[in-house]
Formats: structure tokens, C-alpha cells, sequence
């Protein structure tokens, strides 16, 4: 038997006893407009709008928004037949395959990667094509974790693809250009899914506390453990709806007419961090944990970044404290922790979490155990100071910009000793303007690998000959 997940008789199933379907897929949305999230894909004429036919001719037994009636809004013949949606997990990539099918009046057969081999690639596109023969039903094939398959399993798909078959719809979190053939690739429609914000779940735990196939109004979720929801959720839509039914059914067990801080920390075993995005807390934690890096205590520095991990701060915001640490506090002591830094900034930005949590231990660790050095910090600050008091004046004749015609009438870059040209590639000639020649920013420590900073300032500075 075909592994369908939505079949006539499934579909007749949960018509029958909508509570004994899970909440998330109770409730899956059942047209485009209930879809949260998304908008770049869901404007007037973008194309997955079209490719259910949104805009398009319809035929006189075309269905209507329910999809029931004739033969069913169908994809127009110039329109893709594959196509491949590419996101973080819980952003909606089996609800659209899902809407599609049902916009459609297609059959929708969902497949996955990790289980499902080429023998049931090949069955399920057999049972399309007796279906379409047979009962003039099209069929969508939705085939989860597509990165999983192989070259040789993925090439299986594009007989289907080609003869239109199947309206293939590919997931994947993985970068598809990494992870999908090319020859799948360019007969599809790649669709970039973005990670749902907070808004977006927090209007979908609404809907489903009120909606007829939700929870009904039988029980409220006040704010801190909605928020507290949210910060589990991490963007997605699966994991928050699953512990909302968790936590609902164990405030209703109670007697409870309202969801309990106390009770979903119970149900989905994890404490509520105290902890304000947008206020103190923020604040406070990100300046203990830059405070703990900077005194070296790498084990304060990780409770510091747990707190801040588990709270759901963006990760993108701790790698930037990451990188400011690395020159405020770091500097020339260590100077591979600034690229370690921005490594992790980068990658964070790519995995996101919950992986992006190794990565910033990773560098966190890296930080706090470094030499520390603020030469950076108070070298240009003390720049800056000198700046701001009006301390500048010209820039000596013999280092401006002689290039241009009639630099040198004007005595431009005359005089100018090219350092290369010496033995030691040190020139003896001023460099700073007249008011500043003397001036000197820049103290080394004696920490890590700034030593020898300490040692190549004070052997060039004699060579410029600088005042002691």
C-alpha cells in the first residue's frame, strides 16, 4: 500500500473524530490565506498563489475555494511541475504541499526521504498514473527531506517530473543547490521559506485556542506562559501547537480553566527563564556575559550564554557581543580571537538554532580562556579624544597624494622615502601632522602573543626616531 499520509480514507477519518487527529494537524490550514508566515510567497500573482490556479481559467466543473466539485482547479500546462521548498523545520513546508493538493483536488501522498527508497518512488508514481487514467485524479507527491536521497534515487524522480506524472513538491532544509541534482533542480520552482517570527506562532496559539478545530475556548493561555511558549517554539509552528495540546490537556486534567506558567513547565520539562528580550534582563545577562569573558571565568560565561540561549535570544545579537569582545577585551593578545568571533557569527547566521548553540559555546569558550588585552580599546579612544579636541592639522606635504597633474608645483609626496627601498623597510620621516608627530596611542601589553607587539613598537618607534 502506497504511504500516504492524506488519503480519502484518512481525510473521512478525522472528519469523523477531529480530536483524534494531533492539534498541529488539526490544525493545518486548508487554504493559502490561513497560512502564517510566508508573505513574500503568498502575494496576488506570486507563484505558488499560481500554481493552484489562483487568477487562472477555470473550467466549468472547477472547484471552488473548498476544492470540492468537478475536476478540481488545475495547475495550467505552463506551470512547474516540481517543485522544491527550502526552509528551517516548522515553517510550513508540508501545510503548503498540503494546501496545494487540496486547492487542486489533488490526491496527496507524502513520502520521506529517510525511510522511502526508489521502490516506493516507483510505486507511488505508478499508483499516480493508474489514478489519473483511471479516476482522472492528479496526484502530489510530497517528499519530505529530499537532501536524504542519493544522486541515483533522486534521478528516479525525473521520468515523473518530465511527463507531469506528478506534481512533485520537495522539502528541504539543506541548501538545495548543495543537495538536490541539477537536472531536478532546474525543471523546479525553488520556494525559500522563512524562520516564522514570534508574531506569527503567537497568532497561530490564538487561533487554535479558539477555532472549532482547535481547543474551543476550553482553556486560556495567559501572557507569561505564552511567552514562555514562544521561547519553546523557537520559530516553529509544530513544536509550539504540540506543546500547547500537552500543556491543555494537563491544565484541563487539573480542573484548570487557564494554562499555568507551572503547568507547561511541567508538561514540556523545561524551567521559564526570566528573561525580558526586550527590557533589563536582556541587558543585564549580555553584560554579565561579556563581564565573565573579560575576567576570564569561562564557566560564568556559559551559564551567562545558556540563560541567553534557552531564553530564545537571537543568536545573531550574541555573536555580534561575541565580536566586540574579541577587540574590546581580546585585541593583540590573542589574534585569532577576532577571526574565531566572526566565524561564529557567520555560521550562526547560516545553521540558526538549535545547532548555532555549539558555535557560539565555541566561541565563547575560545574568548574567555584568550590573554586579555584593551590596548585596542584605549588606543583608539585616545585617537578619537585628540580628534575631537580639534588636535589634527594638515597632513604633511610629503605624504599627500601626488598622482594628479600639478601635485608636485603644489610640493606634494616631495621628499617622500619609500620604506621599501631600505634595508630595514623603516623610514625616518614624519608621519603624523606637526601638532601629533609625538603623540603615541598605542601601549602594548605583555599578554599572549602581544609581546611581541610590545617589542616591534618600541624597535620602530626608535627607528623613527621618536623622543623617549
Amino acid at each position: 500500500m502506497e504511504p500516504d499520509l492524506f488519503t480519502a480514507a484518512a481525510e473521512e477519518r478525522q472528519e469523523k473524530d477531529p480530536a483524534a487527529s494531533p492539534l498541529a494537524v488539526r490544525m493545518r490550514p486548508r487554504t493559502l490565506d490561513e497560512v502564517v508566515g510566508q508573505q513574500h510567497l503568498l502575494k496576488p500573482g506570486s507563484p505558488l498563489r499560481r500554481l493552484v490556479g489562483e487568477g487562472a481559467d477555470q473550467s466549468s466543473g472547477a472547484a471552488g475555494p473548498s476544492g470540492k466539485g468537478g475536476g478540481g482547479r488545475r495547475v495550467s500546462p505552463a506551470g512547474p511541475s516540481s517543485v522544491i521548498l527550502w526552509g528551517p523545520p516548522g515553517t510550513g513546508k508540508t501545510t503548503l504541499a498540503y494546501v496545494v493538493s487540496k486547492a487542486t483536488n489533488k490526491r496527496f501522498v507524502e513520502l520521506s526521504a529517510i525511510t522511502a527508497g526508489v521502490k516506493e518512488v516507483r510505486a507511488v508514481i505508478d499508483g499516480a498514473r493508474r489514478a489519473s487514467g483511471g479516476y482522472g485524479k492528479e496526484t502530489v507527491l510530497f517528499l519530505d527531506e529530499i537532501h536524504r536521497f542519493s544522486k541515483a534515487q533522486q534521478d528516479s524522480l525525473l521520468p515523473a517530473v518530465e511527463n507531469r506524472w506528478v506534481t512533485l513538491i520537495a522539502a528541504t532544509t539543506e541548501n538545495p543547490y548543495f543537495s538536490v541534482i541539477s537536472p531536478l533542480l532546474s525543471r523546479s520552482l525553488l520556494l525559500t521559506l522563512e524562520p516564522l517570527t514570534d508574531d506569527d506562532v503567537r497568532g497561530l496559539l490564538r487561533r487554535a485556542l479558539t477555532d472549532e478545530r482547535g481547543l474551543k475556548d476550553t482553556v486560556a493561555l495567559p501572557a507569561d506562559t505564552e511567552d514562555h511558549l514562544l521561547r519553546i517554539a523557537g520559530g516553529d509552528a509544530r513544536r509550539a501547537l504540540t506543546a500547547l495540546e500537552a500543556a491543555a490537556g494537563a491544565a484541563l486534567d487539573k480542573g484548570e480553566s487557564e494554562i499555568g506558567l507551572t503547568t507547561l513547565e511541567e508538561t514540556v520539562d523545561r524551567a521559564a527563564v526570566k528573561y525580558d528580550r526586550d527590557g533589563d534582563q536582556h541587558y543585564d545577562v549580555a553584560s554579565a556575559l561579556i563581564k565573565s569573558i573579560r575576567g576570564s571565568d569561562v564557566d560564568a560565561a556559559l551559564h551567562y550564554l545558556a540563560r541567553m540561549i534557552e531564553a530564545g535570544e537571537d543568536p545573531r545579537f550574541i555573536a555580534r557581543r561575541l565580536m566586540i569582545s574579541a577587540s574590546e577585551d581580546i585585541g593583540l593578545a590573542d589574534p585569532n580571537a577576532l577571526p574565531i568571533a566572526v566565524a561564529a557569527a557567520q555560521a550562526v547566521a547560516m545553521i540558526g538554532f538549535p545547532e548555532a548553540a555549539l558555535t557560539l559555546s565555541h566561541a565563547t569558550i575560545a574568548l574567555a580562556l584568550a590573554p586579555k588585552s584593551n590596548s585596542a580599546t584605549t588606543a583608539i579612544g585616545a585617537a578619537l579624544d585628540d580628534v575631537r579636541k580639534g588636535l589634527a592639522g594638515p597632513v604633511p606635504p610629503h605624504l599627500r597624494d601626488g598622482h594628479y597633474k600639478g601635485a608636485a608645483k603644489l610640493g606634494h609626496a616631495q621628499g617622500y622615502v619609500y620604506p621599501h627601498d631600505l634595508p630595514e623597510g623603516i623610514a625616518a620621516q614624519q608621519y603624523a601632522p606637526d601638532a601629533l608627530k609625538d603623540r603615541e596611542y598605542y601601549t602594548p601589553g605583555r599578554h599572549g602573543a602581544e609581546a611581541r607587539y610590545a617589542d616591534a613598537v618600541e624597535w620602530t618607534r626608535g627607528r623613527l626616531g621618536r623622543k623617549r
